[in-house]
């Protein structure tokens, strides 16, 4: 890992589903898990019991002759005691090859200052799904408000074309007393075979309040290890960028719609998505 880098922020990415806030880890080593992968980090855990259902839908049109991604995943959310549970499922369809994900994650609340989060993933064998994916991240909060968020984390990637990564993130999170959320970040990964260093920063905004409007900005740059695109090619130690923005609003208490649009670019592809999906809180 390159010694030059000066880490003053780190991961901790939007995941605002059905509470005040959560963090989501992105894959950056493969962009169809980006944004999908369960990985909580609810700021305050406490009652009454989180308990959600979230269905979405999107697609997503990609140049130079690769084709439309298709996605539909439903999310569940279940807080009990001191853990939330949240579990995934998603069918695919990228790069021409249907597959399916399925993902659990649970947060630990060991006291009012300190949570930490676990999840594992599981695809069905396509080719740009992980075989297995491993998440754990340990999460501080700080300033008597403790409003502001570090975290610490590691991860653990194992895909079908026989490449693994290993990951370390850092990240912090400031959380105004509304309407204004703030997050920046860099994870630090290393690919094999070919001893692959890369990593890759982002800076997220959110903007509203829970149960009415929350619209979030986030922008990642910088490099991805390995990326697969079809059956026998794959993309290796190359530079990306991502820009997502998504709007969530509440139309009752309970329940609301969220609307989202993204545009990726490497040096072979770029890609263009939209998603729209409904939530509910019981």
């Amino acid at each position: 890992m390159a010694t030059e880098y000066f880490i003053l922020t780190a991961i901790l990415s939007l995941f605002v589903a059905c509470a005040p806030a959560y963090a989501q880890q992105q894959n950056v080593e493969n962009p169809s898990v980006a944004n999908k992968y369960v990985q909580p980090v609810p700021v305050d855990v406490v009652a009454p019991p989180i308990r959600s259902l979230e269905l979405s839908a999107g697609a997503e049109h990609l140049s130079a002759g690769y084709g439309n991604w298709l996605d539909t995943t439903l999310r569940g959310i279940y807080g009990i005691g001191p853990n939330v549970i949240q579990a995934e499922l998603s069918s695919k369809r990228e790069f021409g090859q249907f597959g399916n994900f399925v993902g659990i994650g649970d947060t630990y609340t060991i006291n009012q200052d300190w949570y930490v989060s676990a999840a594992v993933g599981f695809g069905d064998g396509a080719f740009y799904l992980p075989r297995e994916r491993l998440d754990v991240f340990i999460n501080r909060k700080w300033l008597p408000k403790r409003n502001l968020v570090s975290s610490i984390g590691v991860g653990y990637y194992n895909a079908p074309d026989g490449h693994i990564d290993r990951s370390l993130s850092l990240g912090a999170a400031y959380y105004f007393d509304q309407p204004w959320i703030i997050q920046a970040g860099v994870r630090f990964n290393h690919s094999d075979p070919g001893n692959i260093p890369t990593h890759q920063q982002f800076v997220a905004v959110t903007y509203g309040r829970d149960k009415k409007n929350l619209v979030t900005a986030r922008y990642s740059w910088g490099g991805e290890g390995y990326q697969a695109i079809s059956q026998t090619a794959t993309l290796v130690n190359f530079q990306s960028k991502e820009i997502t923005l998504e709007w969530r609003h509440w139309f009752s208490k309970k329940s609301g719609f969220l609307v989202s649009v993204d545009h990726y670019q490497n040096p072979i592809y770029g890609r263009n998505g939209a998603y729209v999906g409904l939530f509910h809180q019981f």
